[in-house]
């Protein structure tokens, strides 16, 4: 997968744009009513891991696990979006630091039972070197960029968009920057390691959803798509081609049909891999000697979509 040079320093903030709808609040989109079935980047992810794990996330929608990993990578995100708050003169590590203790508080308030899910309690003596290493990811970040010279159009904006064949996309956007020529950037910030170059086309899989999403909202194809990784301080930067986003639109209607056909039949089939090992709901997989529940029908008014089925908004890094 090419790498690409940045593209001209995107610092000017825009207009809203037209058909997409900012929601810096995943909480509250959570308890909204449910929406008609649309394909997320998550869920087509989990679809083409483990058609089983797509069941039970999408439509069984069971209640998982949380990790430290996954909770630490909310944490960023949320920080992240708070720092691009504050005026660009005091977006320094400092302030970022600053905002993980009230962060930390707000998910605690939000899920009482977080910090003895992941911790003894409060007196874990685990939890302040964790806290500590939210900070230092956020410190790396500022090695990638320096936000005192960005102004995003969009932090964790909610995309959704129908294709021509009827399919609807939604996900979030981590971070939207609209440069002074109109030219889009797509930001998206993982707390894990950069991929090997074998795999940088799994890790775009997500980006190029956003893109496709964006071209058809502003007949516009986005610049420049960009990672960044702050476990090992690497960023991974795509210019997508219009051709391109359209070839993977048809892969995106492909899965969707694979999904429409099994949710008819409730076929979901398990695809066991080394991946099971972090499964919450291996104990009900058939390939492990569980039993799923009944199948409770394909949700025909409900969203089908991992944006709104976890209240902390748990991001998968």
């Amino acid at each position: 997968m090419p790498r690409v040079a940045a593209v001209p320093e995107l610092s000017v903030a825009s207009p809203s744009l037209p058909g997409v709808s900012q929601d810096v609040s995943h909480p509250e989109v959570a308890a909204t009513p449910r929406r008609r079935p649309a394909l997320s980047p998550s869920r087509a992810g989990d679809f083409k891991q483990c058609p089983l794990l797509y069941r039970f996330r999408a439509i069984d929608r069971l209640p998982e696990r949380h990790t430290r990993a996954q909770i630490r990578g909310t944490l960023v995100h949320a920080v992240l979006e708070q720092l691009y708050g504050l005026p660009a003169a005091e977006r320094v590590p400092a302030a970022a630091r600053a905002l993980v203790a009230p962060a930390w508080a707000a998910l605690c308030d939000e899920a009482p039972d977080l910090v003895t899910e992941l911790f003894t309690g409060p007196g874990d003596p685990e939890l302040a070197p964790w806290l500590e290493s939210v900070g230092v990811l956020l410190e790396t970040y500022f090695e990638l960029e320096d936000p005192r010279r960005l102004e995003p159009e969009a932090r964790e904006l909610l995309v959704e968009t129908e294709l021509g064949s009827g399919l609807l996309l939604r996900g979030y956007v981590d971070r939207l920057d609209v440069g002074t020529g109109g030219q889009l950037r797509v930001v998206d910030y993982k707390t894990g390691a950069s991929p090997r170059p074998v795999a940088e086309a799994r890790a775009l899989f997500q980006m190029k959803f956003y893109a496709l999403a964006l071209l058809h909202l502003r007949g516009v194809v986005p610049a420049q798509l960009r990672l960044l990784y702050l476990a090992d301080s690497e960023a991974l930067t795509y210019a997508p081609e219009e051709q391109e986003l359209r070839a993977f639109e048809r892969t995106l209607d492909a899965i969707w049909a694979a999904i429409l056909t099994a949710g008819a039949s409730g076929d979901f089939r398990p695809n066991p891999s080394r991946m099971c090992e972090w499964c919450s709901h291996k104990a009900l997989c058939p390939a492990w000697d569980g039993t799923p529940p009944e199948y409770p029908g394909w949700p025909a008014d409900a969203a089908v979509t991992d944006e709104t089925a976890d209240a902390l908004a748990v991001h998968p890094d």
